[in-house]
C-alpha cells in the first residue's frame, strides 16, 4: 500500500510501488518512478525523468533538476537511482545531458551524505560512500565501495577507481587509481588502501602485491610505461594489480602525482 501525505504532492503519472512512502511537503513529479518500500521524506523534490530503486531514503534534496551545463537545451535525459540508496538533507542530483550520456547514475547501497552536489552525467557505483558536503563535478566516474571525504571538490571528467579512499577537504584534478588513497589541495596520491581494503576482506597477499606495485609504478625514476610494463609482468597472477595497471593506461586526464 502507498502513503502519501495529505500535504505532499505527487502529480498524475507518476509511479509509485508497493510500500513507498512520501511525507508531507514532498513533490513527486509525473515521470518519477519509485521502487517498493522507498521512503520519500519531507521537503523532498523529485522531478524529471527519474527511476529510484527499491528501500531507498531520500531527505530533504533535489532530483532529477536541470543541470548547472550552458550547453544544456532542454533535451530528455534522465536520473538513474539503484536499491538501498540513502540521499541525505539537501543533497542535489542533477540530469545528465546529450553530450555526456544523458543519465546521471547512482549504484546500489551508495550513501550521498549532506549537502553532496551531484552534477550532470556523474556516475556513482554501488556502495560508494561520500561524506558531507563534496561536490562532484559533470562527468565523474566513481567506482563501486569508494569513499570520498568531506569538503572534497572533484574536477569534471575525473576517474576515481574502486576501492580508492580520499581524504576530507581534498581537491582532486586528476584520475585517482583503484585501491589507492589521495588527499590534499591538488591531491596527491599517498599509497595504498590497507584498511579499507582489510576491511573489505582482501587477503594479505593481495593486499602486499598492490603495495609493492604501487611503489614500483609511482617511487621510481623509470618512465611510466616502462614501469608498468615490469608491474604487468611481476603480477600476472593478481587480478587487482593488472585492474589498477589498466586502469592508469586508459587514464586522460592523467593520475594524481605521488
Amino acid at each position: 500500500m502507498v502513503k502519501i501525505h495529505p500535504l505532499a504532492v505527487v502529480e498524475k503519472g507518476a509511479e509509485l510501488d508497493k510500500g513507498v512512502v512520501v511525507e508531507p511537503f514532498a513533490y513527486v513529479g509525473s515521470r518519477v518512478k519509485v521502487g517498493k518500500g522507498t521512503v520519500i521524506k519531507k521537503g523532498a523534490v523529485i522531478e524529471g525523468r527519474t527511476t529510484i530503486g527499491e528501500n531507498c531514503e531520500i531527505f530533504a534534496s533535489h532530483i532529477g533538476i536541470v543541470p548547472q551545463d550552458l550547453k544544456f537545451k532542454g533535451e530528455d535525459t534522465e536520473v538513474v537511482i539503484g536499491n538501498g540508496v540513502r540521499v541525505r538533507e539537501y543533497v542535489t542530483i542533477h540530469k545528465g545531458t546529450e553530450g555526456g550520456g544523458g543519465i546521471t547514475y547512482i549504484g546500489d547501497n551508495a550513501l550521498l551524505m549532506a549537502y553532496v552536489h551531484v552534477a550532470h552525467d556523474v556516475r556513482i557505483e554501488r556502495n560508494v560512500i561520500v561524506a558531507n558536503a563534496v561536490q562532484i563535478a559533470g562527468h565523474v566516474e566513481i567506482g563501486e565501495n569508494a569513499v570520498i571525504g568531506g569538503l572534497t571538490g572533484i574536477h569534471q571528467f575525473v576517474r576515481i577507481g574502486k576501492h580508492a579512499m580520499i581524504g576530507g577537504a581534498s581537491a582532486v584534478h586528476r584520475d585517482v587509481p583503484p585501491f589507492a588513497v589521495a588527499q590534499g589541495n591538488r591531491a596527491r596520491l599517498e599509497g595504498i588502501n590497507i584498511i579499507g581494503l582489510k576491511r573489505r576482506g582482501f587477503s594479505r597477499e593481495t593486499i602486499r602485491a598492490l603495495t609493492t606495485a604501487f611503489e614500483m609504478i609511482f617511487k621510481t625514476d623509470e618512465p611510466l610505461l616502462v614501469s608498468l610494463g615490469r608491474v604487468e609482468e611481476e603480477f600476472s597472477d593478481i587480478p587487482e594489480v593488472l585492474e589498477m595497471v589498466d586502469f592508469i593506461r586508459k587514464s586522460r586526464r592523467g593520475i594524481c602525482p605521488a
